[in-house]
């Protein structure tokens, strides 16, 4: 189940990319104004190694005695729910592309 902090990270980023009109540091736009699809994939792949590091370093902190079972849990969770959501699009995208695939021309 995802947590109160997942749930505001998603939302801040969202509203971070829609201030900014979608544009993000050095990502190119399609012609259609909007962030283009492979910018929109790095970001994300980018947040879920972000994420993933940040819960190695809760990993490695705690067994140094520096930082408790919760934020270890609450880190590994996060990156669990990233994880997740990323395998779900590349599903989609893979499932969006053999239907193409089959279309006829």
């Amino acid at each position: 189940m995802a947590s109160p902090t997942v749930a505001a990270n998603a939302y801040a980023n969202l509203a971070r990319i829609l201030d900014t009109g979608g544009a993000s540091k050095g990502s190119e736009s399609g012609s259609g104004g909007g962030p283009s699809f492979g910018a929109v994939l790095k970001d994300a792949i980018n947040g879920v190694l972000d994420t993933g590091k940040k819960s190695d370093a809760q990993t490695v902190a705690m067994a140094s005695g520096k930082a408790n079972v919760m934020d270890v849990v609450t880190a590994v969770a996060e990156t669990d729910v990233a994880v997740s959501t990323l395998v779900s699009v590349r599903d989609k995208v893979i499932a969006a592309y053999e239907d193409i695939m089959k279309m006829s021309i």
